[in-house]
C-alpha cells in the first residue's frame, strides 16, 4: 500500500497539484487550496502540532504518513516534513490508499 501512496504523490508532484514544504503546506490551507494534508510521521512535535491545529481550523483533512525522506524522495526533492495536495481526485486516492488519521 505504501508503494502506492509513494506514486499517487509522485503523479500529482507532475501534474503540478501538490505543495511542499512546511510554508508553502500552511499558506495553500490557509488559502483554501489544500484538500488534503500529509505530515511525516518523523515530524518535530511542533510541526504534528501546527498542522493539526491549522488543518482543524480550516476544515483541511490531515494524515500521518511515512518518514520526511521518504515523502522527499517520492515528489523528487530532499526531506519534506509535509505535503499538500491540491487536487480532490488524488486526495481521495492517498485517502483510500492510507489508515485516514483526522
Amino acid at each position: 500500500m505504501d508503494k502506492k501512496v509513494y506514486s499517487l504523490l509522485g503523479l500529482c508532484k507532475r501534474a503540478s497539484r501538490l505543495s511542499s514544504g512546511e510554508f508553502m503546506t500552511e499558506k495553500a490551507v490557509k488559502n483554501k487550496t489544500a484538500k488534503l494534508v500529509i505530515v511525516a510521521a518523523d515530524s518535530s512535535k511542533n510541526t504534528k502540532k501546527l498542522f493539526n491545529n491549522i488543518c482543524f481550523t480550516h476544515k483541511v483533512k490531515l494524515i500521518e504518513f511515512g518518514t520526511k525522506e521518504e515523502l522527499g524522495r517520492a515528489i523528487g526533492k530532499d526531506i519534506r516534513a509535509s505535503i499538500c495536495i491540491l487536487d480532490e481526485g488524488f486526495a481521495k486516492a492517498i485517502e483510500e490508499n492510507t489508515n485516514f488519521k483526522t
